[in-house]
């Protein structure tokens, strides 16, 4: 192809752009303002963080009349390859939870390819809804959005309100079907074939009796939403900024992964705009991490509440653990991308008095394996990968190669309903509890009560 048009006289010709993305903040910015705009062009979607979403092709029934073949979806390692030869004007930043430096060596990439490069602000971004929008959202993966949401979604309904939840998109099968997504019953769940990641965050809220919608074009997935709510919970993904505009950001903190609200992005802006924030796992951190996450909160957002809350962990029935040597499955994208060795599993194994976390590495299979290698922090741990049938295999393959008495699943689904575990199994769980005042209940009724009629 031939080298880039600078046009300096201002010609017509569309701004060619391509958007980084993960499968999720990338079609939205996309959908809010690329989709249907003829001055700008987008040439392709680039994908990481997630297993298997590249080489793909965002669908042409969701890239509209501008695009008729639909977007390639190519892997990320192909950056500066595509803006040379398809001599790309500017690169867009579309996913979450990089360090901030991470995210200027991307930068760095595509200026040194020729293109420039940008972050979509907040107000092109987020839709207007015409229900009442509790957002909550993290400065981390993992810090504890979903038990936050679903808290809130609880105490919202005990005052009488219509509450639905909309979900930040994990658009990895395919896309075309998945534009809206509800979720009223498991059966509804079950028959959108979804991962493991999927059902982790609509299982539970199903369970609660709240509907759940989810998918990829949320202009249409909010028209739905508003017609049954009065209050629309957003629950965020990995620490992304909401999608929609709140009127109450709620931002939820890891006093157990203290400074990162100030190093990961987008997880300081969230920190920033939060009405309130909630330090979370204050339970099982050290006191200083606890006061060092609020005095972060308090520092750049001083007008925010801050509450604390702590994430207990509750074990199921099943076989003693005490003495024994046990596997723990854990939360993937808490253990992954989120950065962090373990999680509820491993507390729930070790607080019941497992003598040993088996390692699963010398079992691990195929793409489990790779996981692994990807990312070495990990503990003594599996990570829950289940981006699809083949992955789902890979699991159960890499867990039935463990030598152990017992396994611990720290997911928030029920693993064993999706593979077979042929040894003993607890499931460890966590909810949001309040530790100290104002409570979370507090913070969030005083401004929910405050709402004009």
């Amino acid at each position: 192809m031939a080298g880039r048009t600078d046009r300096p006289d201002g010609s017509s010709d569309p701004t060619r752009v391509v958007i980084m993305g993960a499968g999720g903040r990338d079609f939205h910015d996309f959908n809010t303002v690329f989709r249907d705009d003829p001055t700008q062009r987008v040439i392709a979607f680039t994908a990481a963080q997630i297993p298997g979403i590249a080489d793909r092709r965002y669908p042409a029934s969701l890239a509209g009349p501008l695009y008729p073949d639909g977007i390639p979806i190519v892997a990320e390692d192909r950056l500066a390859e595509v803006v040379r030869e398809e001599a790309v004007d500017e690169v867009v930043f579309a996913y979450s939870d990089l360090p901030h430096t991470e995210v200027m060596h991307r930068a760095s990439i595509a200026l040194a390819a020729g293109a420039g490069f940008r972050l979509l602000g907040t107000g092109p971004t987020m839709l207007g809804s015409t229900a009442r929008v509790v957002a909550v959202c993290a400065t981390r993966t993992g810090c504890g959005k979903s038990p936050t949401s679903r808290a809130i979604a609880a105490m919202l309904r005990a005052e009488g309100l219509r509450v639905v939840m909309l979900r930040h998109p994990m658009p990895y099968g395919d896309l075309a079907p998945m534009a809206v997504q509800r979720f009223a019953t498991l059966a509804d769940i079950d028959a959108a074939g979804p991962t493991v990641e999927e059902r982790e965050e609509y299982e539970p809220v199903v369970a609660m009796g709240v509907v759940m919608y989810a998918g990829v074009d949320y202009r249409a997935i909010l028209a739905a939403a508003e017609r049954e709510a009065d209050v629309i919970v957003w629950d965020g993904g990995n620490n992304d900024l909401p999608f929609v505009r709140p009127d109450l950001m709620v931002t939820v903190t890891d006093a157990l992964r203290p400074g990162d609200g100030l190093t990961h992005h987008p997880g300081e802006a969230n920190l920033r705009l939060a009405d309130v924030v909630v330090v979370n796992k204050v339970d099982v951190a050290t006191a200083e991490d606890v006061e060092r996450a609020a005095g972060d909160a308090r520092l750049v957002n001083p007008r925010a509440t801050v509450v604390r809350t702590a994430s207990p962990v509750a074990l199921g029935p099943g076989p003693p653990l005490h003495g024994r040597r046990v596997l723990v499955v854990e939360d993937g994208p808490t253990i992954t991308h989120g950065g962090m060795p373990r999680g509820a599993g491993a507390v729930a194994a070790l607080a019941a008095g497992a003598a040993e976390l088996v390692d699963p590495r010398p079992a691990a299979v195929g793409s489990i394996a790779g996981t692994f290698a990807r990312h070495p922090h990990i503990g003594p741990v599996l990570p829950a990968m289940g981006y699809g049938p083949e992955q789902l295999a890979e699991l159960e393959a890499t867990i039935a190669g463990v030598d152990c008495d017992a396994v611990v699943i720290g997911t928030p689904v029920d693993l064993a309903r999706l593979v077979d575990i042929a040894r003993p199994v607890r499931r460890a769980t966590y909810e949001c509890a309040d530790a100290g005042t104002p409570t979370l209940r507090e913070a969030v009724m005083a401004r929910v009560r405050a709402w004009s009629p």
